[in-house]
C-alpha cells in the first residue's frame, strides 16, 4: 500500500471510529435517563391521600429506573403552587406531577391567578380512581347519609360547615352542587390539604368534609372521632363493602363521582423519557404488593397505558367530565 493509500486508508478509520463513539454516546445519553434522582412533586402537606399514594409509587418507580425518586410536598392555592413549581422547571423529566383534578384541570378553569392551562401538561400514565366520602364530626345527631340531609335542611344551630383541601377543588365544587340541588345552607371552609381538613374535622371544628378516602380514616371512625356516611362511588372495593353508596340514599342517589390520579409531566418532555416514566409507573400498578397497599386505601387501579395516544385519550375525557362538573354549579371554565 502507497503512502497516499495508507494515510487515507487511516484517515478513514479514524473517521469511522470517531462517528462510533459519536453514536454510542447518543445511544448512552438516551439510555442514561435518568442520571440522577427524580423528584415527584406532591400539591398536599405530608399525610394526606395524595401523599400516601405518591411514597407507595415512588418506592417502585425508584426500583424499575435504578434511581432515587424524592417526594416533594408543597401546599396551597389547592394545588395550583405546585403545579407552578413543576411548570418553572426545565421539561426534561426530572420532576414529574402527582396529579388529579384538582391541580391540572379545575385551578386553570377556574381560578384567574393560575398563569397555566391544562394543556401545558402531558398525562405520563393514569394510576388510579379514588373513592370520595363523606364524613361528620362526631357530635352530629345523624347516621346516614339521608338523615344528615334532613338534618342540615331544618338548619337549627345556622347553616353547616364542610371542610375540602381548598377552594375550587373538587371536593368544594361537589359540596356547592350538593347544596344547590337539595337547598341546603352549606359554608365551605378551605384547607391546604386533607389532613388539616382531617384534623378538624376530628375535632369538631368543621360539622362535615368531602374528602378523597383513605384507611385512616376508618381508625378514626373506629376510636369515635368522626362518622362515614356514604361513598360518592359506583361500587367499592370489597374492603370498604361496609361504607354505604350514594346509590343506596333516598335523596341524591345519582350524585356519584370518583377522583382520577396520574402522573403527569410539562409539556414539551422528550418521549423517550416520558416512556421510560410510563413503563416505571405500569411496572407499579401490576406489582401485587404495590396493587395491595393502594387497595387498602380504596383506590381502584388502572391497567397500564402503553402509549402516549392511549394517555391523551384519558387526559381528554377527564378535562370533558370536569367541565360539565364545573358547568354544573353555573361557572363557565375559563381554560
Amino acid at each position: 500500500m502507497g503512502t497516499w493509500n495508507r494515510r487515507g486508508f487511516m484517515r478513514h478509520t479514524l473517521w469511522q471510529t470517531a462517528a462510533l463513539a459519536a453514536a454510542s454516546t447518543g445511544v448512552r445519553a438516551a439510555e442514561s435517563f435518568p442520571a440522577k434522582p427524580l423528584i415527584l412533586m406532591v400539591p398536599f402537606p405530608a399525610g394526606g391521600a395524595s401523599d400516601v399514594a405518591a411514597r407507595i409509587f415512588a418506592e417502585s418507580i425508584g426500583r424499575s429506573i435504578r434511581q432515587q425518586v424524592v417526594v416533594e410536598n408543597l401546599g396551597g392555592g389547592t394545588g395550583l403552587i405546585a403545579a407552578a413549581k413543576v411548570l418553572n422547571t426545565p421539561a426534561d423529566g426530572y420532576m414529574f406531577f402527582h396529579g388529579s383534578a384538582n391541580e391540572i384541570f379545575l385551578a386553570p378553569m377556574l381560578n384567574t391567578a393560575a398563569r397555566y392551562k391544562p394543556g401545558d401538561f402531558m398525562l405520563a400514565a393514569p394510576t388510579t380512581e379514588s373513592p370520595i366520602v363523606l364524613m361528620v364530626k362526631s357530635g352530629l345527631p345523624v347516621d346516614s347519609y339521608d338523615a344528615f340531609i334532613e338534618y342540615a335542611r331544618a338548619g337549627k344551630n345556622g347553616p353547616l360547615t364542610y371542610g375540602t383541601v381548598g377552594v375550587d377543588s373538587m371536593y368544594n365544587l361537589m359540596g356547592d352542587a350538593l347544596a344547590a340541588r337539595l337547598k341546603l345552607p352549606f359554608l365551605h371552609v378551605p384547607y391546604k390539604g386533607a389532613a388539616p381538613a382531617l384534623q378538624d374535622l376530628a375535632g369538631g371544628q368543621v360539622d362535615f368534609a368531602i374528602l378523597p378516602y383513605q384507611a385512616s380514616f376508618e381508625a378514626m371512625a373506629r376510636q369515635g372521632r368522626l362518622k362515614i356516611l356514604t361513598s360518592f362511588s359506583k361500587t367499592l372495593p370489597k374492603d370498604l363493602a361496609h361504607v354505604p353508596l350514594i346509590s343506596q340514599s333516598r335523596l341524591s342517589p345519582d350524585f356519584e363521582y370518583t377522583v382520577s390520579a396520574g402522573y403527569f409531566v410539562k409539556k414539551g418532555t422528550p418521549a423517550d423519557r416520558v416512556a421510560a416514566l410510563r413503563g416505571a409507573i405500569g411496572q407499579a400498578l401490576v406489582h401485587q404488593d404495590i396493587r395491595s397497599r393502594l387497595e387498602l386505601e380504596g383506590k381502584h387501579i388502572r391497567q397500564p397505558v402503553t402509549s402516549q395516544a392511549e394517555a391523551d385519550q384519558s387526559f381528554a375525557a377527564i378535562h370533558q367530565r370536569l367541565s360539565a362538573l364545573v358547568r354544573s354549579v353555573g361557572r363557565t371554565p375559563l381554560a
